[in-house]
């Protein structure tokens, strides 16, 4: 088991996970934030590991798409991180098979259109987006159905591997 660098309270998981799943992997992902100094860059790439970077990629990707879908995901920036680092794969060695393949169908559109959908839009044309892309809008769509089994399997999996995701202190 590899020991990461990020230290998390016992307590305050315990807490987290007496709320919610995503309370509980919202622990890791701040403690990952604050980390990073909350930017993903060349510089901070390496202060995470890959099951680090996975859960982090999570949260943005939930971030992202609860608020403006895959849509805002991409106009946001976080593209290559999420469709150009191994996000999928990982969500499928995770246990989230059905969510890895929807990425992976996301992915697919964002490569073939990637160029025009990075492009800097004005906010009409941002909108006009979501017609245009509308394949992108079922993939939501499909997620946010999914989205309370894909976290409650990512909840167990980071439980069962705890020292992958972080030390737990205790207080």
């Amino acid at each position: 088991m590899v020991t990461s660098r990020i230290e998390v309270s016992d307590k305050v998981l315990k807490h987290a996970a007496e709320d919610s799943m995503s309370a509980f992997l919202k622990v890791f992902t701040d403690k990952y934030l604050e980390t990073i100094g909350g930017q993903i860059n060349t510089q901070t790439m390496s202060l995470l590991n890959g099951y680090q970077h996975a859960l982090l990629s999570f949260r943005i990707f939930v971030d992202e798409v609860e608020t403006g879908g895959f849509i805002q995901l991409i106009q946001n920036g976080y593209g290559p991180y999420i469709f150009d680092n191994p996000f999928a794969k990982a969500m499928r060695l995770m246990g989230a098979k059905d969510f890895s393949k929807l990425i992976y169908d996301a992915k697919a559109i964002y490569d073939k259109h990637k160029e025009d959908l990075e492009k800097e839009r004005t906010e009409e044309e941002f909108m006009a987006m979501y017609e245009q892309y509308d394949k992108l809008g079922d993939l939501d769509d499909e997620f946010l159905e999914m989205q309370d089994d894909v976290t409650e399997m990512l909840a167990h999996f980071v439980d069962e591997h705890i020292g992958e995701f972080a030390t737990v202190k205790n207080e």
